[in-house]
């Protein structure tokens, strides 16, 4: 029967957009209040217009060789963004489903508008071009879809594989359907706790290697693929109601997928083999897996030198992450989060009835009810046994960490010198919380090799910041270059070597420059 629902979901879906989903089309829209989710405990409310009490300022750089300004401004709860030219961007928009088109720092049309659930993290979320573009056309999309046709904050309004990647072709005016490339989990009605919509991740981008890199969140699954090789109940009991805890099509989250462009799996990604000979449908799909064990992260960017591939990762009270994802990565949740080594801190934070000073909220607890924070290991070498390991699989310790969780937002590298030679290749954080400096922009340098994060500060020799609560700024004071960027949703170097922030809850699109 479900599979019978999602199938008419699909047909109906993929018939309104073919009739013509390219622009606005004079429908009704209900763009009303939405829930951004970065905290299990904390919700920021975001308005089309942009947030409750933002910032008195606009945003700031601290360091004298940069400025900023803003390109554009007026967009409802922006995401991400695209180059098509020097001075023409395609934009998206989380709340309302459409992608605008911004030329000249003016949004100039609607190019596309579709049916999203942009109930607490979904919506329309990621957009990348195909690396011959424009001579090949498509855009590629990650959106969450609404089940009732139109846009919807209703979390159960969505079908369960809701989160869905697809090919759009552009044709100079507007996008218009292609292809279906892959359905993710999207709903989360788990017994004894609250229905939510978080965790859904969603940044794309192509590598340079050609390859579709999907980042999707745990989606608050607690399968293999959260490192509970038998899930959070024991052998033989599913995850939830929908399956598990192998990685079926429901419980296919807190990866980084790698597809090809038609939407094909890659013969050389690193569980191929291992998927093969598993077979049927959790085979294929351990096939698509690039790197596993993620809990949640809106960042993740190739560094333009290397060309090896990083992601933040959102902690819940504790330990937010920098990695660097090699194939075949494990990044340890729900074992392990930060360095194996501070595993106690871990579970002191995540076990505790204190209440954060800046949030107003009871560390205790990791979202999920049915995985408790007293399950967290009591040594470095337990946690490390209980990882689930496929064939292939390797664990490495974050590049860098917070002790406390300080939600970082979208990541992007400086690509070329249009900053200046001192930020070529550099790495920028944003923040997706507003409680530090009004949205922070932190800077990393990174070593000769390009595998560590650099520092000059001797409190951040072994790389964690040890700051006093949730975001605090402590021992990462050298480490931020600007102030009161909001929620920043992605970061990306233009055509002219400067860097674009977009900022989800100023709607606005930010550019800095070299003085």
């Amino acid at each position: 029967m479900l599979a019978v629902a999602t199938r008419e979901v699909e047909v109906s879906v993929q018939h309104r957009l073919r009739e013509g989903m390219t622009a606005m089309t004079g429908k009704r829209r209900s763009v009303r209040a939405a829930v951004l989710l970065v905290a299990i405990s904390t919700a920021l409310v975001v308005s089309p217009g942009g947030i409750g009490g933002a910032q008195a300022q606009g945003p700031t750089m601290l360091d004298p060789g940069l400025s900023v300004r803003t390109l554009a401004d007026g967009l409802v709860t922006p995401t991400s963004l695209a180059f098509l030219g020097a001075d023409d961007l395609l934009v998206l928009e989380k709340n309302t489903g459409r992608v605008r088109r911004v030329v000249g720092g003016q949004v100039r049309s609607t190019v596309l508008d579709l049916p999203v659930n942009f109930g607490s993290e979904r919506g329309l979320l990621g957009v990348a071009l195909h690396p011959r573009f424009p001579q090949d056309p498509s855009v590629y999309l990650y959106w969450t879809e609404s089940s009732t046709g139109q846009d919807t904050d209703v979390l159960s309004q969505t079908p369960l594989l809701g989160n869905r990647v697809d090919r759009f072709v552009w044709d100079g005016a507007a996008l218009t359907f292609h292809q279906h490339l892959i359905s993710i989990r999207a709903l989360q009605q788990d017994a004894n706790q609250p229905e939510r919509g978080n965790h859904d991740g969603g940044v794309i981008s192509f590598g340079p290697d050609g390859k579709l890199y999907i980042l999707v969140g745990d989606v608050g699954r607690r399968g293999q693929l959260q490192n509970l090789p038998d899930g959070p109940f024991g052998p033989g009991v599913p995850d939830d109601q929908f399956g598990g805890p192998q990685p079926d099509d429901a419980h296919l989250t807190g990866v980084i997928l790698r597809l090809n462009p038609d939407g094909s799996t890659p013969a050389d990604n690193p569980f191929f083999g291992v998927g093969a000979a598993i077979g049927g449908p959790v085979g294929a799909n351990i096939q698509k897996v690039f790197a596993y064990g993620l809990r949640n992260s809106f960042g993740m960017a190739f560094d333009p030198v290397s060309g090896q591939l990083w992601e933040e990762e959102n902690g819940d009270d504790s330990f937010t992450e920098l990695n660097l994802v090699q194939p075949g990565f494990n990044s340890g949740w729900v074992q392990i989060q930060g360095p194996p080594d501070r595993i106690a801190q871990y579970k002191a934070i995540e076990t505790s009835f204190e209440v954060d000073p800046v949030t107003g909220t009871v560390y205790f607890g990791l979202q999920q009810v049915r995985w408790p924070p007293t399950n967290i290991a009591d040594s470095p070498q337990q946690a490390l046994s209980r990882l689930f390991v496929l064939p292939g699989a390797q664990y490495s310790a974050p590049e860098f960490s917070w002790k406390f969780e300080v939600a970082p937002g979208a990541i992007g590298f400086a690509a070329g010198g249009g900053l200046g030679a001192q930020f070529q290749g550099d790495l920028f954080v944003g923040g997706a919380r507003t409680f530090l400096e009004g949205g922070p922009l932190f800077h990393f340098n990174l070593t000769g090799n390009r595998r560590k994060i650099a520092v000059d500060d001797p409190r951040l020799e072994d790389r964690v910041a040890d700051n006093r609560h949730k975001f605090d700024i402590t021992e990462s004071e050298t480490l931020l270059i600007g102030t009161n960027f909001g929620i920043v949703t992605d970061l990306e170097t233009g055509p002219n070597g400067n860097l674009f922030v977009v900022s989800l809850s100023q709607g606005a699109i930010h550019e800095i420059t070299r003085r």
